[in-house]
This record gives C-alpha cells, sequence and structure tokens, in this order.
C-alpha cells in the first residue's frame, strides 16, 4: 500500500480536479500537488504531516478537511489558494511553517487550536479578506510579519491564557507589553498613540494600514524594526522620538503620502530604502 506521496508527485497537474488519497498514507510530500486544479480534498486520517508548498497555487482549492491526526503544516503549504474560503486546523497541529497561508485571498476565518505553539513568518500574509484571528493559550512564537497585509482585519485577539502575547484594543503586544508585534490593517481610526514603555516596534507591524494618517511614537522606544510602517499610503508626516537609534530596511518604504519626518540626533543607523518610494 502507498504509504507517502513523494516530492512533487503530481505537481502541475493542472487537469487534476479530485483525487482519493488511500488510507494507508502518512505523508504528504514537499510540493506534491502543487498547482494542480484540485477543488477539494479530503485528507485521510493516517496522515500526520503535510509538507512544504503540498498545496501551493491550488487556485481552485475551496475547501479542505485536515484531520486530527496532522501535527505539522509545512511552510508554504497553502500558499496561493485563492479560492479557499476557510479552514480548520485540527488540534493536532503543533505548528504554522512559514508563509504556510499566504495569498489566501478568500479566506474570512481560521480557527487556530491550542496545540499550536508556534505560527511562521508571513504566515497569513496578504489574506485581504480575513477579518479576525484569535492568538491560542499555546502560542510562544509568532513570526515577522505573520498577519501583515491582511487588509480586512479588525482585530487580533490572545487568549486569556496566554503567557507570551497579549492584546490591547485589538493591536498585538508580547506578553510585558515592551514589544508591538502587530497592528491590524483594517482597525477603524486614522490615528494611533503607540503606550508609553514599547521599546521595539516590530518588523512588519504596521505594513499596509492604508488608513492610518497619524502615528505617536513615545520615547521609550529605541528600534524601528524593517517595514515597521512600509505602505502606510495615508501616512503624512511622523516625527521619531530622541530615545530611537536604529531605523530598519524599509521602514517607512512605500508611505506615498508622507512629506515631512523628523530623525533626531540618537539615530545612528538608517537601513536600505528606508523612506524608498515616499513620493
Amino acid at each position: 500500500s502507498v504509504t507517502s506521496i513523494g516530492r512533487s508527485a503530481f505537481s502541475q497537474c493542472y487537469k487534476l480536479t479530485s483525487i482519493t488519497i488511500p488510507d494507508s498514507v502518512i505523508s504528504i510530500g514537499h510540493a506534491a500537488f502543487r498547482a494542480c486544479g484540485l477543488t477539494n480534498i479530503t485528507i485521510p486520517d493516517s496522515v500526520i504531516s503535510i509538507g512544504g508548498s503540498a498545496f501551493r497555487a491550488c487556485s481552485s482549492l475551496t475547501s479542505i478537511t485536515i484531520p486530527d491526526s496532522v501535527t505539522s503544516i509545512g511552510s508554504l503549504a497553502f500558499y496561493e489558494c485563492h479560492s479557499l474560503t476557510s479552514i480548520t486546523i485540527p488540534d493536532g497541529v503543533t505548528s504554522i511553517g512559514v508563509r504556510a497561508f499566504r495569498y489566501c485571498t478568500s479566506l474570512t476565518s481560521i480557527t487556530i487550536p491550542d496545540g499550536v505553539t508556534s505560527i511562521g513568518a508571513v504566515a497569513f500574509r496578504d489574506c485581504s479578506n480575513l477579518t479576525s484571528i484569535t492568538i491560542p493559550n499555546g502560542v510562544t512564537s509568532i513570526g515577522d510579519g505573520a498577519f501583515s497585509g491582511c487588509e480586512s482585519l479588525t482585530t487580533i485577539e490572545v487568549g486569556a491564557g496566554n503567557m507570551n502575547f497579549t492584546g490591547i484594543n485589538g493591536v498585538l503586544f508580547n506578553a510585558e507589553k515592551t514589544v508591538l508585534v502587530a497592528y491590524p490593517a483594517g482597525k477603524a481610526g486614522a490615528n494611533y498613540t503607540i503606550h508609553d514603555g514599547v521599546t521595539s516596534i516590530r518588523v512588519s507591524a504596521f505594513s499596509h494600514c492604508s488608513s492610518l494618517t497619524g502615528i505617536t511614537i513615545p520615547d521609550s522606544v529605541t528600534i524601528i524594526e524593517r517595514n515597521a510602517f512600509s505602505s502606510c499610503t495615508s501616512l503624512t508626516s511622523i516625527t521619531i522620538p530622541d530615545s530611537v537609534t536604529s531605523i530598519g530596511r524599509r521602514a517607512f518604504g512605500g508611505c506615498a503620502s508622507l512629506t515631512s519626518i523628523t530623525i533626531p540626533d540618537s539615530v545612528t543607523r538608517i537601513g536600505d530604502e528606508a523612506f524608498g518610494g515616499c513620493a
């Protein structure tokens, strides 16, 4: 009996619209069904791992059933599955890979179980119809830009028992509230004041927040990481406090409405393309 579906086994089988995976299969390999014409698929209970890029660019895939037996979802597993509208991640999964659901532009909701401990970098980036997400209690790490470019995302909630992250009015911080991790791009309001005590604005924290016209950065902030405010297309001016020493790569890249900026003497490093595209 077949126990595994190998690397690129059915890759680019554009006319393959359906397939039955036998109960004997325990692993689906890297890019196994990449760019297939599948519209829906049921993964049997025997499968424990879904490899990287396994269903990448299956742009006709509207639904998928993942069994409780699966423990890991690989990097880019569902990348560019543009027609996928919802997905339930089973309780057995502990990690969501890098770019796992990036460009799933029809995805409106997703349930992350308590067993998940890590969410990879840009895991849900550019899921433009995703409106809300809850970080469960078990999550200990969230990769850079995990939710950036989610233009309809209005709130990021955090489970009450999570020891590593916290939410304040829908904005995601570390547990100590010293690192601003992510600001939901669809959150209402033209102005936002970062509270005192925040020392770092993380990678892509405000990326694609196109409705923001003004942001107040407190004196406690020392680092503005790369892409922190990239593509904040309505941001018109910003004052960087004297506490800041480093402005990361493309930190304000693509802020096309930015007309003025004040950089203090404390800054010792301005990264590549920090203000690139500020027309």
